[in-house]
Formats: structure tokens, C-alpha cells, sequence
């Protein structure tokens, strides 16, 4: 995992619409950067929801918000019309930059051990260093607990 005082590593990842967001077309903002496992399931639902609720409060900190799965284009953009979200999502089908944040990796479900996304947010600033790391989330909360850190 990252920890607090890292550079944040940049990035390009498609959003719903196909276009290339960089990680630096944010720099001189403070930047959410949250790691969810797949779009429309219960937990990850109501993580998304949690920032969508709160959205304005975080733009008002000079914040946006960046959710990142390895799901399809497609499935974002269902996903973000289903549930009104009004921030970035990016598409990482080959979870090349969840692996940089050290959202990847081994998880336990059912008994059974395979490889996936680790739930995890990173507090960016303004100058692309880690303020906060949040590695374990609680998914109706969340969107609170990152407002305070902002």
C-alpha cells in the first residue's frame, strides 16, 4: 500500500465515454481516488452512492472524486446512469494501475482464496502526495469518513 507522504503514481484510464483521463489532468486539486471491486454489486453500490451523496461537499473542498475497477466501459457507464453518479469512473480491465496502488491482490470468499480488487482509497493533494490511505472501508460510511480527511 502506498502510505501518507508518497508521490501518487500517474496513470491513464479510459472513462464511460471512451475518453483518456491522466491521473495529472487533476494536479492543483485534491484528488479521491477510490479502488472498488465491481460495479452494481451491494457493497460496491453503496460506496458509490456514499460519494455520490456527498459529492458537492467534497467539490466544494476543491476535491473530485476517481472510481476504479477492472470492469468494461460498458458496465461504468450502466453502472453510473443506474445510480446517478456524478464523478470519474475508469475502466482498468487489466488491473495494470490497481496493482500500482496495491489494490490487487489475494482475497478470501467463501473458503475460496483467488486474486481481486482490494477495497482502498487514497487522499491525493493538490501536489500529488498521499494525505491519507484508507485500506479498510466501510462502504455506507465512506463517503463521510473522506469528506473529514479533506
Amino acid at each position: 500500500m502506498l502510505n501518507v507522504g508518497d508521490k501518487a503514481i500517474d496513470f491513464s484510464l479510459p472513462n464511460v465515454d471512451g475518453n483518456i483521463i491522466k491521473l495529472s489532468d487533476f494536479k492543483g486539486k485534491k484528488i479521491v481516488l477510490y479502488f472498488y471491486p465491481k460495479d452494481n454489486t451491494p457493497g460496491c453500490t453503496k460506496e458509490a452512492c456514499s460519494f455520490r451523496d456527498i459529492y458537492q461537499e467534497i467539490l466544494d473542498k476543491g476535491a473530485v472524486v476517481i472510481g476504479i475497477s477492472p470492469d468494461s466501459i460498458k458496465s461504468h457507464q450502466k453502472f453510473k446512469e443506474k445510480h446517478n453518479l456524478p464523478f470519474y469512473l475508469l475502466s482498468d480491465e487489466t488491473h495494470e494501475v490497481c496493482e500500482l496502488y496495491d489494490a490487487w491482490g489475494e482475497k478470501k470468499m467463501y473458503g475460496k482464496t483467488y486474486m481481486g480488487v482490494k477495497r482502498i482509497t487514497y487522499v491525493i493533494d493538490e501536489d500529488f502526495n498521499i494525505m491519507a490511505a484508507v485500506p479498510k472501508v466501510s462502504p455506507e460510511k465512506h463517503g463521510d469518513e473522506v469528506l473529514e480527511l479533506l
